[in-house]
């Protein structure tokens, strides 16, 4: 029989710290095989719009996801087959011809706003974590990300904030953490928690 594989969710608002709890996973799981899935791969590709187009999707609401997509490949994972997974680009708006491989492993960690949103997602998870912070440091760090990694204006970065990315959270996020089994007030940042949860999921792995 295969070892069980452990499937670990880490939700929260755009800019909450969830990348920064996931990296803290990777670390401490390092020698346990670890593979991580973000939700943002699995935007949807959208070549038959013009950039000036696709600037302007909402990209903060579930339909942007091909998330049936991450069903299959978590569910491929699960039963130990190899997957690959789709490539986005944030500066170009669009999915690229890219492709990366994943191999299964004792423990699978998926991120993304909107991942408790799905339930057929949902109950794939075996730990559900979510990762609270305030909407202000949530936007100045989104801020910071948006214009300094992915070269856009500040002006772009609050139009998006204030036009589908404060709305969607009310309507889809933030309702979401219902789900979660461990909320987490600023994510990676919460030495305390992230060491609580490393130890829930060794536990788990024993």
């Amino acid at each position: 029989m295969a070892d069980k594989i452990t499937i670990i969710g880490v939700a929260g608002g755009s800019g909450s710290g969830k990348s920064t709890l996931v990296k803290k996973l990777q670390e401490a799981f390092r020698g346990d095989d670890v593979a991580t899935l973000c939700h943002d791969y699995y935007y949807k590709a959208h070549s038959e719009l013009t950039y000036e187009e696709r600037t302007k999707l909402n990209y903060d609401h579930p339909q942007a996801f091909d998330t049936d997509m991450m069903v299959e490949h978590i569910k491929a994972l699960k039963s130990n087959v190899p997957i690959e997974h789709p490539v986005y680009s944030f500066v170009e708006h669009n999915r690229t011809e890219e492709r990366v491989p994943v191999k299964p492993s004792k423990v699978i960690i998926i991120d993304g706003i909107l991942i408790f949103e799905n339930k057929e997602l949902r109950d794939l998870m075996d730990i559900k974590v979510f990762v609270d912070t305030d909407a202000d440091v949530r936007l100045a760090r989104r801020i910071l990300r948006d214009v300094c990694e992915r070269g856009r204006s500040m002006q772009s970065v609050i139009d998006q904030y204030l036009t589908t990315v404060k709305p969607m959270h009310e309507e889809f996020v933030e309702p979401s953490k219902k789900y979660a089994d461990v909320i987490i007030p600023e994510g990676g940042f919460n030495s305390v928690a992230v060491e609580m949860l490393i130890q829930n999921i060794k536990s788990l792995i024993k």
